[in-house]
């Protein structure tokens, strides 16, 4: 037995028998999604059948699912399953601006879901023999619960510390000598400040391996963690609706995330004319679920932005890697003609030793002429040396201009100034609508 996989024979499989795999799994996917009421009266406009799809290229005569149809459909519309039995769990977006996406499990679709998340871990490193801390909120969230459970289906002793309260996290990672942390990456930078200002050194914790996700975040800023922390920080991708954690992770490697091809298909389109990429180009990620029974959902439109990355990984894992995401096609904004994503200005500030890890981005207009603002938090540069900071200033804006293609106001503040977030950061906020 290869103690590097958890699945060899699925981890290592070939290209060609993954996809006659994924072809088995996408025609049952077909059949029992025709079961929901919103997706039979899509195949029988569409005259889709499994008897349809007969190579996995015949998934584009699928209409694509978008979070509208979820959430038009809201709660159960695209539940293909039968609830009254076979339902297990529900879980669900925030709802902050309509209706919450609702995906709803069966038995199997939690057993399967732990177990991808069980290969993730072990994929980094983590064993039964490790003390796996999850800082995620419990409850309608999915990262609470799925790294819970494929912790427990790994067998590693688990902390479900759930979010916030920083110093009692930090109590627990030293009291249960905790090895392994997932951490949203803004929160996991908060921890190692905390500990920092509890003269706490973080490299002499037992903390080895960090998982990161939830927010987009720049490799500069999984550097800063792993300096920060002492540790390994591996990159996760997941969302709600295709379970939560666990469609995609670093391996050892970190050269980009496997995607688990068994259990989900991938394509990358164009975000405007929604036609495939080529492998290597940046777009849009659809994803279609390959083994959930209660409610699957066939190419949904995720609004991530990331790549295929060509050639094989050392790891010897054959699924495809996607880079980190490069942000989101609701998150970009555009200012004085410019397409602008949020990662691109932190990908500028990290690289000054000065700055904290807290900015805002802010828009407004001010005469009918819009104006961006980048405020961030110094670190123990004096707000009182005048000739140093207006030097920082313009260094920072001349850097940002060269990435974004615009010239912002940047603003130097004292640490702990903006709003300090325990859950997903909020780095926008769009005035100019208010005028």
């Amino acid at each position: 037995m290869n103690t590097e996989y958890w699945q060899e024979e699925i981890e290592t499989m070939s290209r060609e028998e993954l996809k006659k795999l994924q072809l088995t799994r996408l025609k049952r996917t077909v059949d029992i999604a025709a079961h929901s009421p919103f997706y039979k009266k899509v195949f029988a406009e569409h005259n889709i059948t499994p008897d349809s799809i007969k190579s996995l290229e015949d998934i584009k005569k699928i209409p694509f699912t978008t979070k509208e149809n979820l959430r038009s459909n809201y709660p159960f519309g695209l539940v293909a399953g039968d609830m009254r039995n076979d339902g297990v769990r529900i879980h669900s977006s925030s709802g902050t601006t309509g209706n919450p996406t609702v995906i709803v499990h069966s038995q199997h679709d939690l057993d399967s879901w732990a177990n991808l998340v069980a290969r993730c871990l072990y994929m980094t490193g983590v064993r039964k023999t490790d003390v796996f801390q999850n800082s995620s909120g419990y409850g309608m969230f999915t990262g609470g619960l799925g790294f819970q459970y494929g912790a427990e289906r790994l067998g590693a002793l688990t902390v479900p510390a759930a979010a916030g309260n920083s110093k009692r996290q930090i109590k627990f990672i030293q009291d249960f000598h905790t090895t392994a942390l997932h951490a949203i990456p803004s929160y996991a930078i908060r921890l190692a400040e905390v500990m920092q200002e509890m003269g706490l050194n973080p490299a002499d914790t037992s903390l080895k391996r960090l998982m990161i996700g939830a927010e987009p975040h720049t490799d500069e800023q999984r550097k800063k963690i792993e300096r920060m922390l002492g540790v390994k920080a591996y990159n996760s991708f997941g969302m709600t609706e295709m379970n939560g954690p666990g469609v995609a992770f670093e391996c050892k490697e970190q050269n980009g995330m496997h995607l688990w091809e068994d259990c989900y298909y991938i394509e990358i389109v164009d975000p405007k004319t929604s036609e495939p990429v080529p492998d290597g180009e940046i777009g849009e990620m659809v994803l279609t679920t390959l083994d959930r029974e209660m409610m699957p959902l066939i190419r949904y439109k995720t609004h991530d932005l990331t790549r295929i990355l060509p050639g094989k990984c050392p790891c010897g894992r054959t699924h495809i890697r996607i880079d980190r995401l490069k942000g989101r096609t609701d998150d970009m904004f555009i200012i004085k003609g410019v397409n602008i994503f949020p990662m691109q200005v932190e990908k500028i500030l990290v690289q000054f030793p000065e700055l904290g890890s807290n900015y805002l981005i802010t828009l407004e207009t001010v005469k009918d002429v819009d104006y961006m603002i980048v405020e961030v938090e110094i670190n123990n540069l004096s707000t009182d040396n005048y000739i140093e900071l207006e030097k920082l200033q313009k260094n920072i804006a001349r850097l940002l201009k060269d990435e974004i293609l615009v010239t912002p106001k940047v603003k130097l503040v004292k640490k702990g100034t903006l709003p300090q977030s325990e859950g997903k950061a909020i780095r926008v906020t769009d005035l100019r609508h208010n005028r």
